[in-house]
């Protein structure tokens, strides 16, 4: 066997020069100099670029991706071995080296507590490595669930998003490895699963094996809200949303890939879905708002998202409509399942929190080819005006209850609110996804 010389990645540390080895002398021309400079801001660019792309590390690397905001990830490429009692996952050297040690959060969201970091670690000799339990000879992916997961939109937007930026590159020959599970996960989205991996899901809590691989992703990377950003995505194909909804309606078997078009069925009457939510943020005149979707157009209905209501009975009643309408709030998530080229309307509690409702919902929505309409609430069509009168600061004020902080304006504009839509104003919004609807 050749000997094998660590090759440094972009997150280990290069051994530092003198500063006296850097002076620049009097004999060196400017021009040099420049050009010099030159020649390493690209080389600077190039590495970091390679470095977050999440291009495959080669063989003896560990390469930590930081970009962007949300996500802290790894890959470990190599004599790779994955010990679950540990959580720990180690690059075994073929000659000696200097030890480098990472902790890394399997969860998409680095900085949220309560997750347990995994170790990585590139060590030093063959002395103390563990000996392999189980070999394989396809990669895997290591990730957790956990955090805020239960919630729809985050199980999908923290988790499922990007499990499949991270392991759609592999077509299936990859091992998923999890880590913190609830039990009712696994079985809540085994179709989507088995899709992405061939072989069974290996929980890693209590595992006492050691399970060598050739490669090893540590982690998984939220690009933004429910969305992909293509130049991101590991491996040779640029992923999009559209991919990710193509995917879903292959696993679930939904027929629909486009809305019905009214350019060549003028007699076909659109289908509208309103989400009806159970607590906060209930459409309090639900009956009147179907009415006016009906004399918009549309054959209009409304459909009650309990948690025993399986993901793909949901995923079928949104493929079967055109437009989906409801107040802000995970059901909206369901778009994913709508028809590309469909419409959402999400009708925007009042409290001015309109840019959360883009970046959760309104951007993902476009990102996935849909046409997105909304409608903010204004003061009189809020409860909070008949529950805390004209004069409280949530209804005056609401810059107010932001500055006060994340808890009071959820609290307030979340929690506490539903809306009564004035009919009269909504009207032009609905008469815009009927022209879409036209136009497709």
């Amino acid at each position: 066997m050749k000997s094998w010389v660590p090759t440094m990645s972009c997150c280990e540390e290069r051994p530092r020069k003198s500063m006296k080895s850097w002076a620049p002398t009097i004999h060196l021309n400017v021009g040099f100099v420049a050009s010099v400079l030159f020649m390493l801001l690209i080389y600077l660019v190039v590495s970091q670029q390679t470095a977050i792309s999440g291009l495959s590390a080669e063989n003896g690397e560990v390469v930590l991706n930081t970009k962007g905001y949300y996500s802290e990830t790894c890959e470990v490429h190599g004599d790779v071995r994955v010990n679950g009692t540990a959580l720990s996952v180690a690059l075994v050297p073929s000659s000696r080296s200097e030890r480098r040690e990472w902790r890394i959060q399997p969860y998409s969201r680095k900085t949220l507590p309560g997750i347990k970091a995994v170790t990585v670690a590139h060590l030093p000799d063959r002395a103390a490595t563990p000996a392999c339990t189980a070999r394989y000879s396809a990669p895997a992916v290591l990730f957790a669930v956990g955090g805020l997961t239960g919630n729809f939109w985050h199980d999908f937007t923290d988790v499922l998003v990007p499990l499949f930026v991270a392991s759609r590159q592999y077509g299936g020959e990859v091992q998923l490895l999890i880590t913190n599970a609830q039990p009712w996960w696994p079985a809540a989205y085994g179709p989507i699963l088995r899709r992405l991996s061939r072989y069974d899901v290996v929980d890693l809590d209590g595992d006492e094996h050691v399970r060598c691989f050739p490669h090893v992703t540590v982690g998984i990377h939220m690009h933004k809200d429910l969305s992909i950003i293509p130049e991101w995505v590991p491996g040779r194909r640029r992923l999009s949303m559209p991919d990710f909804t193509r995917f879903l309606r292959e696993i679930y078997a939904l027929p629909r890939g486009a809305p019905v078009s009214l350019a060549r069925e003028p007699g076909k009457r659109p289908r509208l879905l309103l989400i009806r939510r159970g607590h906060s943020r209930r459409f309090m005149n639900e009956q009147e708002i179907l009415r006016a979707a009906e004399a918009a157009g549309f054959e209009a209905a409304a459909i009650d998202l309990r948690r025993d209501v399986g993901v793909e009975a949901q995923a079928r009643a949104m493929n079967s409509h055109d437009v989906l309408l409801g107040v802000h709030g995970a059901g909206l998530t369901n778009m994913l399942f709508l028809p590309p080229g469909g419409v959402l309307i999400q009708v925007v509690p009042y409290g001015k929190i309109e840019h959360i409702a883009r970046m959760e919902y309104g951007e993902p929505a476009k990102d996935m080819g849909l046409r997105y309409l909304e409608h903010s609430v204004a003061t009189a069509e809020s409860t909070l005006l008949e529950t805390l009168g004209p004069e409280h600061p949530a209804i005056k004020d609401p810059d107010a209850v932001h500055r006060s902080g994340w808890n009071n304006m959820t609290e307030f504009y979340l929690n506490r609110q539903s809306v009564r839509v004035d009919v009269a104003r909504f009207a032009p919004t609905l008469a815009k996804a009927f022209d879409h609807l036209h136009q497709q």
